[in-house]
């Protein structure tokens, strides 16, 4: 985890991490969000749908920004304070994921960063693009 103090944070400071994304994560999401859409857990329906097979949730793939946050930048202080996401393409299990963040905006008076930041797959294809508010506590 890193641990970025507000004063240490300058406009430009970007993190990455990377992760794949496995059956057990959207048997859990699906267990927490009570969401049994057929798009994201039968994979003939999403077939029949235009799709490669079953399409993992969007808002897991978003989560990936709250680990961005958290554990990234800015990390241990990071108060994540509002988020504006849209989905751009189609995500799969077994996609390797790379979510990108790069601080475009520091507020001194609110010790507040806005980042944007992306989802790319391993075929460096963006699937997501987000805009994302963060106070820092420390």
């Amino acid at each position: 985890m890193k641990e970025y103090l507000f004063e240490n944070i300058d406009v430009g400071l970007k993190e990455s991490f990377t992760t794949f994304l496995t059956e057990e994560m959207m048997s859990d999401f699906a267990v927490i969000s009570g969401d049994h859409n057929p798009l994201h857990i039968d994979e003939a329906f999403a077939k029949d749908n235009g799709f490669k097979s079953n399409v993992v949730y969007g808002m897991l793939t978003s989560s990936l920004y709250s680990r961005l946050v958290g554990m990234n930048l800015p990390g241990k202080y990071a108060l994540l304070q509002g988020i504006d996401v849209s989905f751009r393409k189609p995500v799969y299990v077994g996609d390797c994921l790379k979510v990108t963040g790069e601080v475009a905006y520091k507020n001194d008076a609110y010790k507040q960063l806005e980042i944007k930041a992306m989802i790319e797959n391993q075929e460096e294809v963006v699937v997501s693009k987000a805009k994302i508010k963060v106070g820092v506590s420390e």
